[in-house]
């Protein structure tokens, strides 16, 4: 495989701060890596020629890059890039920054950021319990720390500061580590750059540093952006706790110092107890005292409590009044929620009609929220609930589909004599039930058929066509029927079916009183690649096939050598009268066998397609010598590779390896 390019870019951002430069832009450099094995490797190399870049400009704050510096910022970016890698398998967007620290001793700061395209994938270590661990762990089982999971517990030991920051469509985890040795030239503070960080369009900008509040932004052009910024956030997201995750970034500290939100167990009843989904502080060392409170106290609204702001006393997660003679020995708490001086609202989230949880904000040394402040929460809240309510209804659909789907397919494939398979089954929805389908099953008569279909479309209907086409190609192919012979029968059927949906049809018009009827319907054909393998006695298989509509299957040689294994011929379910033929080839140990839907041939970048002149015959004849499984992911990481963005229909292939 070539190597993969480091293409830099050296970006001036105007309007920011150069460390050692207080009037001049901000510098960064930035590179884009495919989600492959290779990325971290690339990442270090990069990082490494971007400070070598850097001090050879003669940047100021270059003069502070130790050794040390460098080796911390390239295992930052190797424990990142693998975790993005592992865990997404996306692009990663790499980012490299010089900061300024500014204040009484000005400091400049080294920030990494790596960003993924799957932000639904929780990041390794940073919920308890969501990663899974290594391949082989059996569920439950925590892996072990001397092998795995260490990547987050390097970074926070080396970073200054880290964290995690949500954006429609993508996850960014960035840190923090401090120059060694620089000092800036005197310059006036500015006072207007402070003000510009509470701007809609700077929303989730990861920050090391606390960002200033002012009440006063909140005027009849500062509220509708934000509401707006959130309003496509939060709709971006199918996942109610990174909807909770998202809100909890949104509402502290713009405009409050704390906050927590519990979400309702969906379909629990009203006596369950909510749960605690997320709670998030402005400082970091306030988080799990706050959590430690809220858990020890839950907060509970009254049953008729309606979307509004309810005032709530503030949760002290620290001995309210302690005693006189404790005070001396007791230390003073961080200053963090628990203060006897504060505010705190409580906001019930709604969706339809229905509860779905409560949030509570909180703000320090206040005697109340602003009116302001609390009405602009209440509108937040509302659209937090349309969120949760969003994300649910996705997550109630991706359930029926996936157990739909798991009816639709089968649980296990057939082994055959010989012959070593391979298969990639990746749907392009979790929401929606995919229209690609395979089986590999025995029939009578020492044979094995084999199937790869891909139905027109997704969704309820592509699955009745699924549930009806899988069985009745192993009812045909267990009769005896020839490999033509059970298409011509599959399309009679499949046009049979078709007929009693339009007489249907036709009879809800003439009830409707003649008027034509809109009920989504659509054609029920598909494109089907059938075919059967005998075990000959010297080695190998004899394998009849025939394809409907299909992509052609290849047949890759030793030698390298690749050709379509079958001719095309017409869709099932479109036209009555077609008579199927078959062809009949032998496949020899160490030939292969591909199979794919068009998932695969029509993947799509810009106007180019993967199998433009050839492609997936080019890919494949780079296979040659390899196992079935090695094969199958050569093609399917080709298929990933082919475009930045995630394929947008069902990827399914199928690799036979005779032995």
């Amino acid at each position: 495989m070539a190597p993969i390019p480091l293409q830099r870019d050296t970006v001036q951002r105007p309007g920011t701060t150069r460390a050692g430069h207080a009037h001049g832009p901000r510098l960064a450099s930035r590179t884009s890596l495919p989600g492959i094995p290779l990325a971290p490797s690339a990442a270090r190399r990069f990082v490494r020629a971007a400070l070598a870049e850097w001090t050879g400009l003669g940047v100021p704050a270059a003069v502070g890059f130790s050794d040390r510096l460098a080796d911390d910022a390239v295992t930052v970016t190797n424990e990142l890039v693998t975790n993005a890698v592992v865990h997404a398998g996306t692009t990663v967007d790499l980012v490299l920054r010089l900061e300024e620290e500014g204040g009484d001793e000005p400091s400049a700061a080294l920030v990494l950021e790596v960003t993924d395209h799957h932000p639904a994938r929780p990041v390794s270590g940073d919920e308890p319990g969501a990663d899974p661990g290594p391949a082989g762990a059996h569920p439950g089982e925590l892996p072990d720390p001397a092998e795995y999971g260490r990547g987050l517990q390097v970074v926070a030991t080396l970073a200054d500061s880290w964290g995690i920051t949500y954006r429609t469509g993508l996850k960014t985890v960035w840190a923090r580590l401090p120059v060694d040795d620089w000092s800036a030239p005197p310059a006036p503070p500015d006072g207007e750059a402070l003000r510009r960080g509470l701007r809609a369009a700077e929303i989730l900008a990861p920050a090391a540093r606390r960002t200033e509040r002012d009440d006063a932004v909140w005027d009849s052009r500062g509220a509708p952006a934000f509401l707006a910024e959130a309003s496509d956030l939060l709709a971006g997201q199918l996942d109610e706790d990174l909807v909770a995750a998202i809100a909890g970034q949104l509402l502290v500290p713009r405009l409050a110092d704390w906050c927590a939100i519990w979400l309702e167990t969906e379909g629990a009843g009203p006596a369950a107890e909510p749960r605690l989904a997320r709670v998030w502080h402005s400082e970091e060392t306030g988080t799990e005292p706050l959590r430690a409170a809220l858990e020890r106290e839950p907060l509970r609204l009254p049953a008729g409590v309606g979307p509004g702001p309810v005032p709530v006393p503030v949760p002290v997660p620290w001995p309210a009044h302690p005693a006189e003679e404790d005070r001396e020995a007791t230390p003073a708490p961080p200053p963090h929620p628990g203060g006897r001086d504060g505010a705190a609202l409580a906001f019930r989230i709604t969706a339809g009609g229905r509860a779905l949880g409560t949030v509570l904000v909180g703000r320090e040394g206040v005697a109340q929220v602003p009116e302001a402040v609390a009405s602009l929460i209440e509108d937040f809240v509302r659209r937090l609930g349309l969120a949760v309510g969003a994300a649910r209804a996705y997550t109630r659909q991706a359930t029926i589909s996936r157990i739909l789907q798991r009816g639709l397919l089968p649980s296990k494939v057939a082994e055959i004599p010989g012959v070593t398979s391979a298969l990639v089954y990746e749907p392009s929805d979790d929401g929606v039930v995919g229209g690609d389908f395979y089986d590999i099953f025995p029939c009578p008569g020492d044979r094995w058929c084999f199937v790869l279909g891909d139905v027109q479309g997704s969704g309820p209907e592509a699955a009745v066509v699924t549930g009806l086409a899988r069985p009745w190609l192993r009812l045909l192919s267990r009769e005896g029927f020839g490999v033509g012979e059970v298409l011509d029968r599959l399309n009679r059927l499949l046009l049979d079916d078709a007929m009693e949906a339009a007489e249907a049809a036709a009879l809800m018009v003439a009830a409707a009183g003649g008027q034509q009827l809109h009920d989504g319907t659509q054609s029920r054909f598909l494109s089907l690649l059938y075919g059967e393998v005998v075990p000959l006695p010297d080695g190998g298989v004899r394998c009849t096939v025939a394809s409907a509509g299909h992509p052609l299957p290849l047949l890759l040689r030793p030698d390298g050598s690749v050709r379509p294994a079958a001719d095309p011929q017409v869709l099932l379910g479109v036209v009555e009268d077609v008579a199927y033929e078959s062809q009949i080839f032998d496949l020899a140990p160490g030939d292969t066998l591909l199979c794919v839907t068009d998932g695969v041939t029509e993947r799509r970048s810009g106007p180019l397609m993967f199998d433009d002149g050839d492609g997936l015959a080019r890919v494949l004849a780079g296979c040659a010598g390899l196992p079935a499984e090695a094969t199958a992911e050569r093609i399917r990481r080709a298929v990933h590779e082919f475009a930045e963005q995630p394929p947008d229909d069902d990827v399914a292939l199928l690799v036979l390896h005779a032995d």
